[in-house]
């Protein structure tokens, strides 16, 4: 038999070294994979915070850290309408499954085959892997909690008054009232838990008042014992007059009223023509000898108006049968800026 060549001697040797070295690289490859198989691959993170070339107990720490703390941190819950604030604790309703998120971070490296994982350890090349957060709101709890939010925030509107006093007007302002959304609120505050917001406001509906503030107009308020009216707009005092009242046998009534009629130069019917009126007659045209004056505003209180005089001198004194007489530079100058509708309050 033929003695092997120094050539294929040598050749031999060297096949059996690479195959030698081969299966060391092997092995070396096998045993390191084995030691970083708990390593996150670099590249992977969750949010802006990077996890890439952790130990697992290294990214559960992180993600504790700087994941989940935040998130459990107090919620700020603003109640509408108000400056009253309520302390959400996200401790009681959300849970952050921590070790979940540690085994998605290492999910690239279970993905990918023994020469990717070797490749990608001894070059260095990062992933593209971003971890989701795992996050389980308790929507009974956190309902349990809007419950108890809504019992603080809920009320009913409250309509505006108008309060008289002494020849004034004060006008209560109106204050709106809340119904909480419950459904709307607890998905609300689940959606801002698994943010990580912190400020917040329960869902709610305003409730309209039925009066408001600026739903007061005009009014008329006459005070019987100073002979006098004042026209308001709202609260806003506008302008005031003298006025001649009822005798006491026909006194001026007292209450709440309204202008029903405006009549410019109107004509007088005579409204008792079996009692104070006997002796006069049924009916009197337009003109300067008209008990009217120039212009009228009729009240809904039967046979009562605000109108002007002949008789000047009687204004400011108990002398009509129970309306109103103004002088007619005053009831016209009142004639154009009291609409049909407008209120009359009349005191003692």
């Amino acid at each position: 038999m033929p003695r092997p060549t120094l050539a294929r001697r040598i050749t031999a040797v060297l096949l059996a070294t690479l195959m030698l070295l081969v299966s060391a690289g092997f092995t070396w490859a096998v045993a390191d994979d084995y030691v970083e198989r708990d390593t996150v691959p670099a590249g992977v993170r969750i949010g802006e915070v990077a996890l890439g070339s952790l130990n697992a107990d290294e990214a559960r720490a992180v993600i504790d850290a700087q994941v989940a703390a935040p998130l459990l941190e107090p919620v700020t819950v603003s109640l509408p309408g108000t400056e009253t604030a309520l302390t959400l604790d996200p401790k009681e309703m959300l849970t952050v499954d921590i070790d979940g998120m540690v085994s998605d971070a290492v999910q690239p490296k279970r993905d990918a085959s023994l020469a990717q994982r070797v490749y990608r350890r001894l070059s260095g090349e990062p992933v593209d892997y971003e971890v989701k957060t795992l996050l389980a709101v308790d929507e009974g709890a956190l309902g349990a909690w809007v419950d108890g939010a809504a019992a603080e925030s809920d009320r009913p509107a409250i309509d505006s008054t108008l309060t008289v006093g002494e020849g004034t007007l004060t006008v209560q302002p109106d204050v709106s009232g809340y119904r909480t959304r419950k459904a709307d609120a607890v998905a609300s505050l689940a959606a801002a838990l698994k943010a990580g917001e912190k400020e917040n406001e329960l869902v709610s509906d305003e409730i309209t008042p039925t009066v408001t503030d600026d739903g007061w107009g005009k009014t008329i308020l006459v005070d019987k014992s100073q002979r006098r009216l004042w026209l308001y707009n709202g609260a806003t005092l506008e302008r005031t007059y003298r006025v001649a009242i009822g005798t006491p046998g026909y006194p001026t009534p007292e209450g709440w009223w309204k202008v029903i009629n405006k009549r410019r130069n109107p004509s007088w019917s005579n409204p008792a023509p079996n009692g104070w009126g006997a002796s006069m007659p049924a009916y009197i045209a337009p003109g300067p000898g008209n008990p009217l004056g120039t212009r009228a505003l009729d009240l809904n209180a039967a046979g009562i108006r605000f109108h002007g005089t002949n008789k000047r001198w009687s204004v400011g004194t108990a002398a009509s049968h129970g309306c109103m007489r103004m002088l007619r530079e005053d009831i016209e100058a009142l004639f154009e800026v009291v609409p049909v509708g407008t209120r009359v309050i009349i005191v003692p």
